[in-house]
């Protein structure tokens, strides 16, 4: 789940009267008509452009807590979210906002929402490598507690090679390590994920299931994938759910979870996605147990705590 695609529209307009910014919609309304996307980019598009109301560290905060109020209502017990600090330091935001902000809400999230949380800084791979190193060194100096580095933004056309070294600098300061490949981006990315940068766990990863080699090899190694159903449909890397290849995945032993991605744009949160999931390709009750068994599994949980939700009826 991506912090700033849970970014809702009313809290876009709260944040924009809050901060004086213009916006280019005169309503909700309006804004809401252009949440029709032909592909990941026309997305991000707009996700870059309702960034701008983001200024402070109550605005990083605000958004946070947000989150957590809606995950704490879908019954969610543990999320480890991704930020982008590159989309807002190249905007003028200071780092310290983004940081504290989001901090913040998280190292309170368990007292105040009952949800343990994590934050993963997350690499804009259609910006330059330096720039990642610059971010990532930032972070560090702060001393901000995240838990890992992460790869997404547009994916075609920039491979997870790009980042080699920025990544390994992640492992050697005991950073979890995780990358976007396999959505619209071919099964090599998955590969250079996987060998280049070291990654635990594969956002999304559904073109994998094009490559026999590599499908044995993430069930072999039991590496986790975290598919969006309803994001793939939205930025049409599949036509509906119907033809989703959540049950394929499964069926070949891959270790997937369901979740959100960015849920305000997409059509629901990780418990709409388990509905639709239901309706449109008859999700049983043992395969959501499974889903969620997963997830709990795919986290970076320590031990102690996944057999303790592990135990949960």
């Amino acid at each position: 789940m991506h912090l700033e695609g849970s970014l809702e529209p009313e809290l876009i307009f709260e944040l924009a009267e809050r901060n004086d910014v213009a916006l280019p919609h005169e309503t909700i309304e309006d804004l809401r008509a252009r949440y029709e996307f032909t592909d990941l980019q026309s997305f991000l598009d707009l996700y870059f452009e309702n960034m701008s109301v983001l200024r402070t560290a109550q605005d990083f905060a605000d958004l946070t807590r947000a989150y957590f109020a809606r995950a704490a209502a879908a019954g969610v017990a543990h999320a480890e979210l991704f930020f982008n600090p590159q989309a807002h330091t190249s905007r003028g935001v200071p780092l310290e906002a983004v940081l504290d902000g989001i901090m913040d809400a998280v190292q309170a999230s368990e007292h105040e929402y009952g949800i343990s949380s994590a934050a993963i800084a997350a690499v804009l791979r259609d910006r330059p490598a330096s720039e990642a190193h610059d971010m990532l060194a930032g972070i560090l100096k702060h001393g901000a507690p995240i838990i890992g580095l992460g790869l997404d933004s547009a994916e075609v056309g920039n491979p997870p090679s790009l980042f080699a070294d920025v990544f390994a600098q992640a492992r050697a300061e005991g950073l979890h390590v995780v990358a976007h490949a396999g959505e619209e981006g071919p099964p090599e990315y998955v590969w250079q994920a996987l060998d280049v940068l070291g990654a635990e766990r594969i956002d999304h990863g559904v073109r994998s299931l094009e490559d026999p080699a590599l499908v044995r090899r993430l069930v072999e190694e039991e590496i986790p994938l975290t598919v969006c159903p309803l994001s793939n449909v939205r930025l049409c890397v599949f036509d509906s759910l119907a033809e989703h290849p959540l049950r394929t995945m499964l069926d070949a032993g891959l270790l997937v979870t369901v979740n959100s991605d960015d849920p305000a744009y997409f059509g629901g949160y990780v418990d709409e996605n388990f509905d639709q999931l239901r309706h449109h390709i008859g999700l049983t009750d043992a395969e959501r147990e499974t889903l969620a068994r997963n997830s709990i599994r795919a986290s970076f949980l320590s031990d102690a705590a996944k057999a303790e939700l592990l135990r949960v009826p």
